[in-house]
């Protein structure tokens, strides 16, 4: 089963902050930017203090938790005459646990900026005292930060694999289907959907792997291995660029490890060598 990095970490969620903080770690975004606090060999690295980023009357920080004894926290600030980048551009400069971390921070962040008016009588919200949430001081409504369910899917046949891409992908890479549950759906539903929405093809045996937050905006994918039944590739456009078959020993470029379309390619290329 697929474990995004945290699950095999010491790293403890957690909304209030400790009385006694030793070692920090600051995940610092301006907007869609984070900071780039990272050294040549990739290692996240450790602020002493806020008054290294800016003036703290002007930050936001939001306590996220323990990794191993350092305390993590959300923060926004200033970065304009700071090395910054948008969350995509860690991929390949730190290691999973860092970008998962730095994923959390940018979504409990997005959760706080979007919702600090009730959404139900428009009356100025506060900070629940103890839970991740946004309360209204007038009809009570709390808001916690929004997750939404997606599937992710790799259809096989054989010794081939289904792969698309979208219009937003770099030349050259293909990745695995994936789209957002809708309402009143099961996520089994969710998978034959949209695999047949957005390349026309009808799959059975679905089979569930494991699943990965993933901050782009707010989602939690739910992988899966399907098998193809029959049709032909048809493609949605608006939505994909171009989708193919292709031999599991001759594959285009694909997803960093960091991504559990990566994962879930690789774990059915290691089903075939174990079972040609």
């Amino acid at each position: 089963m697929f474990l995004w990095p945290e699950a095999e970490t010491a790293f403890v969620s957690a909304v209030l902050t400790p009385d006694q903080i030793s070692e920090t770690y600051y995940f610092v975004f301006q907007g869609a930017d984070i900071l780039h606090n990272i050294n040549s060999a990739g290692r996240w690295m450790p602020i002493s203090g806020l008054t290294e980023i800016g003036d703290g009357d002007q930050l936001r920080s939001h306590y996220m938790g323990d990794l191993a004894g350092v305390s993590c926290f959300a923060v926004e600030a200033d970065l304009s005459d700071m090395s910054k980048g948008d969350l995509r551009s860690l991929i390949g400069l730190t290691d999973s646990l860092m970008f998962s971390l730095a994923g959390r921070a940018k979504q409990i962040l997005d959760w706080y900026r979007c919702h600090q008016y009730c959404g139900h009588c428009g009356v100025k919200t506060r900070e629940h005292t103890v839970d991740r949430a946004m309360v209204c001081r007038d009809c009570n409504s709390h808001c916690y930060p929004r997750l939404s369910p997606s599937i992710i899917t790799l259809v096989y046949d054989g010794d081939r694999v289904l792969l698309a891409r979208n219009h937003r992908f770099p030349d050259g890479m293909y990745s695995t289907l994936a789209g957002f549950v809708e309402p009143g759906e099961s996520i089994e539903q969710t998978v034959y959907r949209e695999v047949k929405e957005e390349v026309g093809v009808t799959v059975r045996n679905l089979e569930y792997m494991g699943s990965q937050p993933w901050p782009f905006p707010n989602s939690l994918m739910l992988g899966f291995l399907a098998e193809y039944d029959f049709g032909d590739i048809v493609l949605q456009e608006e939505e994909i660029a171009d989708a193919r078959w292709f031999n599991c020993n001759r594959l285009p470029d694909i997803p960093g490890k960091v991504a559990i379309s990566r994962w879930l390619i690789e774990t059915y290329l290691g089903r075939l060598s174990a079972h040609p």
